[in-house]
């Protein structure tokens, strides 16, 4: 079975997640957006509570406000760090990033391995897969995972909205038709779990989402 942990961090209220199977205790940490000490010692002191095995680091996207934590994670737990290919250049420009927004911040690691095809990892005996889906930045992937029905949809679909496009890599119609093609075809009971704000199914996304 797997569990679900959220904290929201940093000015831009990101939702930071973790993920485990209960029994193992094989935990992935998802988009790392813990800014100040605080939110680090928020995060590893759930973590030490649970006695949780850090076992992967997983960017959805690059943006700075997803990013701010790969550091502190990477180094306190010497796990294994995916990012998107496609989001290299955003990666790499973490401090100009940040500049932009007047914040300091602990420059990311360079990944292991990079998220460049749909494929899938594991946490115990539970399959994550990954679902190319960009148009929010040009390598955003979702991460699915089909035996909870839970979906991690980064900064792509939100409850009753849709990730930005005019930012750096930005693009509507791509954006548009990864959530038509790539998330609405998923099971209605799925769980979608965002980047920002509340959690939402996938079908009530498909009844209610003004802008689907």
């Amino acid at each position: 079975m797997i569990k679900v942990k959220r904290f929201i961090f940093n000015p831009f209220q990101e939702n930071t997640y973790l993920a485990w199977d209960e029994e193992t205790k094989e935990t992935a940490v998802l988009d790392p957006g813990c800014l100040e000490r605080r939110e680090e010692e928020e995060l590893s002191g759930f973590i030490d509570s649970e006695k949780l095995n850090i076992k992967y680091l997983i960017n959805t996207h690059c943006h700075i406000d997803h990013i701010f934590g790969n550091a502190f994670v990477k180094l306190k737990y010497d796990c294994e760090f995916y990012a998107p290919e496609k989001d290299l250049e955003l990666l790499n420009n973490m401090k100009t990033q940040a500049d932009a927004f007047g914040v300091k911040v602990k420059l990311s690691p360079k990944p292991d391995k990079l998220v460049n095809t749909e494929f899938t990892l594991k946490l115990g005996g539970v399959e994550m897969e990954f679902i190319f889906t960009p148009g929010h930045t040009p390598g955003e992937y979702s991460i699915y995972l089909p035996v909870g029905k839970i979906c991690f949809t980064g900064d792509v679909l939100f409850k009753e909205g849709i990730g930005r496009t005019d930012l750096w890599g930005g693009d509507y119609s791509t954006l548009m038709n990864s959530i038509k093609n790539k998330l609405l075809t998923l099971p209605g009971e799925t769980i979608i779990l965002p980047g920002h704000g509340d959690e939402s199914t996938i079908e009530y996304e498909r009844e209610h989402n003004p802008f689907l």
